[in-house]
């Protein structure tokens, strides 16, 4: 049974035996550092470059799903980046605009 399941993975027109298989594999180092940057602070979070991450997992994702065969692998990273890319954006959106530290700290420099 799970030698027909390798082999039928194997021979998969997105199988490991093609690039539709392992661009997406690779593409997965760029949801694992956007995981890792969840420990910098977010005044270090870039706005142009977390709208792409986000922007291109929601457009690719959906782009694995259309064609065919399905890619599940180029939907699930792409997804995974998408999901990251907006955690990212409401931590810098909420420090930037919601955070009451600037309030402490501009309150605070005034006396």
């Amino acid at each position: 049974m799970a030698s027909s399941k390798l082999q039928a993975l194997w021979n998969h027109p997105a199988g490991p035996k093609t690039i539709h298989f392992w661009a997406p594999t690779f593409k997965w180092g760029i949801s694992i550092a956007n995981v890792a940057d969840f420990a910098k602070p977010p005044e270090m979070i870039s706005y142009p470059q977390q709208v792409v991450v986000a922007c291109s997992g929601i457009i690719w994702a959906r782009w694995g799903m259309v064609i065919t065969p399905i890619n599940w692998n180029l939907s699930s990273v792409n997804a995974a980046m998408a999901v990251t890319g907006v955690c990212q954006l409401t931590r810098k959106i909420r420090n930037d605009y919601f955070s009451d530290d600037k309030d402490d700290a501009a309150a605070s420099l005034k006396g």
